[in-house]
């Protein structure tokens, strides 16, 4: 959430900055919304002070024995106190009405951002692992088909159990998984981060607290009774990133300045409706409904912010880098900023099996596996989370960060397309081979009569 007074001070820049990220906010509206409401505070305030100016005076009357201006007086009280209720209904009204309005405004991008519209303006700021490339394949397999062939990826149960969208990870995928997790993990542990365990379901007000609600309500799954209605005792979504539950531990708290930097980091399942619905990926487990994810959730103090959020990118790279995984870095531009972004950088991993247009010049496409992020004050102001810089000192807000340290299914078809082979295995990664205990996936063979061919 914005600053009001920052709106009030720099409206022709909040509008500006917010017309740069493409959004139609209607500022003019929240303006005058906000002026109303300091009106009626003001008047409030003002009828107050009568009042209570009044009540002096009556106890003095009856004292003095002017009865007579007393009854007067008491009746000016009840008039004066039946005005303040009224007027502090509408301030109240108002105030409500103000608070929905402003939870639609964006974040206001960082002055660095570059301006665009688009996720085609978004910049390339370097690359990594391309001087000393595997050697590949002539033809590499897609990891849709290498997964079914290797018996690893199951699409069609998973479609079967829970629809499109969804998928099982068997035998040595499943491994592969799995071990994915608790390098990660080790990864981040040794960069300072906390393990934390969240509780998957969050509530709408943690929702609102990180930016998810109210704008992308649609996005998420609501866990609700017979047809889809909500249980009437819960308020409850399915996670659809860590970020939620790890960022609003600390709603509504305050941290001390010598607790800063705090890093966390939480292994979680996450499921997004919108992640499986563009219609670009028909097959494979680069767009779907659940998926696995290490996410890393910073606290800091202000002034240092956009110093954590490039160690925040470097501990993300740090995964690719030790898998050996070629990857570029991106920074987004005004117009493909999530809404609570002030500035973000994309991790983009190369899967070479399929050879899109817009991909490398070696091939294959880019697959975002991760977006380091500072949102700034946006988040704590939402969630009311602040910090004293000392014991003595007033609190504020401090900023949040979190990147995605990783996304597991786009690291998944990476490893699949980079590391296979000419025989159709793959090759762990040697990080990976001590949590796995092997060095090459195989597969399995199916089973079940789906898994024979025609005549057999």
């Amino acid at each position: 959430m914005l600053d009001r007074s920052s709106l009030r001070e720099r409206p022709e820049a909040v509008a500006e900055a917010i017309a740069n990220r493409g959004a139609d906010v209607d500022l003019e509206a929240i303006l005058e919304l906000d002026e109303q409401w300091r009106d009626r505070k003001a008047r409030g305030d003002s009828l107050r002070h009568d009042r209570n100016e009044v009540s002096s005076r009556i106890g003095r009357l009856k004292g003095e024995g002017r009865e007579e201006e007393a009854e007067e007086a008491i009746e000016r009280s009840q008039s004066l106190k039946a005005e303040i209720e009224t007027v502090e209904r509408e301030a109240a009204e108002l105030a409500e009405e103000l608070e929905e309005a402003m939870l639609e405004l964006p974040q206001i991008p960082d002055e660095s951002v570059p301006v665009g519209e688009s996720e085609d303006e978004n910049v390339e700021r370097r690359r990594w692992g391309f001087d000393d490339l595997r050697k590949l394949p002539e033809e590499v397999v897609p990891h849709y088909d290498l997964g079914e062939e290797l018996d690893i990826i199951d699409e069609a149960r998973g479609a079967k159990t829970s629809g499109a969208g969804f998928y099982f990870m068997k035998g040595e995928g499943a491994r592969l998984e799995h071990a994915l997790i608790q390098f990660m993990l080790s990864v981040h542990r040794e960069q300072g981060y906390l393990d934390v365990v969240p509780p998957v379901p969050v509530n709408s007000e943690s929702m609102r607290g990180t930016g998810q609600f109210p704008k992308f309500v649609e996005d998420a799954y609501r866990l609700g009774g017979a047809n889809d209605e909500p249980y009437d005792d819960d308020d409850l979504w399915l996670c659809p990133t860590a970020e939620v539950p790890v960022t609003n531990m600390y709603a509504d708290d305050i941290l001390l300045g010598e607790d800063l930097p705090l890093k966390h980091q939480a292994y979680s399942p996450n499921f997004r409706r919108e992640a499986g619905e563009h219609g670009t990926e028909t097959r494979g487990i680069v767009r779907v409904h659940q998926f696995n994810k290490v996410e890393l959730v910073n606290f800091v103090e202000p002034d240092e912010s956009y110093d954590r959020l490039e160690g925040l990118l470097g501990e993300a790279e740090e995964v690719l880098r030790r898998l050996g995984l070629p990857y570029r870095i991106l920074e987004l531009c005004t117009g493909d900023l999530t809404f609570a972004s002030a500035k973000t950088y994309d991790i983009e991993v190369w899967a070479p099996g399929d050879d899109l247009e817009d991909g490398p010049d070696e091939g294959g496409r880019w697959l975002e596996v991760s977006s380091a992020s500072n949102f700034e004050a946006f988040q704590a102001r939402r969630a009311g989370i602040r910090y004293r810089p000392e014991h003595h000192e007033s609190a504020d807000y401090l900023h949040t960060l979190n990147a995605s340290g990783l996304a597991l299914p786009r690291v998944v078809v990476a490893i699949l397309e980079y590391y296979q082979n000419p025989d159709g295995t793959v090759t762990v990664p040697d990080p990976l081979r001590e949590y796995m205990g092997t060095d090459r996936i195989e597969g399995h063979e199916a089973v079940g009569e789906s898994a024979l061919g025609e005549g057999e």
